[in-house]
């Protein structure tokens, strides 16, 4: 049975979300049932990753080859229990296409802003009243989505954004994993620390 399932949203699915959707898949490993997939609001089906996210991938030791694309369809996203944006306009996308996503849908880096500003010990207060490990994620998104309007909004509304790479130069690369790891990292240890509780 799945625990929780999670979409990353991008635009081609050849750069951002494959990552995302890799990175998320190591860090969240220790959680039993997690599946995680990925699509692209513009994306053609059976495109591969560009060399420089393959070349980002292994330095942070997932293999990226076997990744194909997918053109993001509405079973796609309502059959998400969470889904990651990489910017606001794939954000946009997901909740026109399924209105009922709006709670569960985030930018990566938004969702990340929210948890790391959310006390571990609330986080695991709320968990903790769940008893199986997919209602404690469940609480846990459901607490960040609350936050929403609440906590400290970005300095910039483009800090809530990935950089799109796709057909730039290497420090364009550069700087959207820069903005995408970290955010990743947020995201698993918020999640890791709910199912625990």
């Amino acid at each position: 049975m799945t625990t929780l399932s999670i979409l990353t949203v991008c635009s081609g699915n050849i750069c951002r979300s494959p990552l995302a959707e890799g990175l998320l898949r190591e860090g969240l490993r220790t959680i039993d049932g997690v599946e995680i997939a990925s699509a692209g609001s513009i994306a053609r089906d059976g495109d591969e990753v560009t060399p420089q996210i393959l070349e980002i991938g292994n330095d942070h030791g997932i293999d990226l080859s076997g990744h194909l694309a997918r053109y993001m369809i509405e079973p796609f996203v309502a059959e998400a229990d969470l889904l990651f944006a990489m910017s606001r306009s794939h954000r946009r996308s997901i909740v026109e296409m399924v209105p009922r996503k709006v709670a569960s849908t985030f930018t990566l880096r938004e969702f990340a802003r929210l948890a790391q500003q959310i006390p571990d010990e609330e986080v695991l207060a709320v968990a903790s009243r769940e008893s199986s490990v997919r209602n404690r994620l469940r609480a846990a998104i459901t607490l960040a989505a609350s936050r929403r309007g609440q906590s400290d909004p970005p300095l910039h509304p483009d800090d809530d954004d990935i950089v799109d790479p796709y057909r730039r130069d290497d420090e364009t690369y550069a700087l959207s994993a820069s903005q995408l790891v970290p955010a990743v990292d947020a995201v698993a240890r918020y999640l890791t620390l709910a199912s625990r509780s």
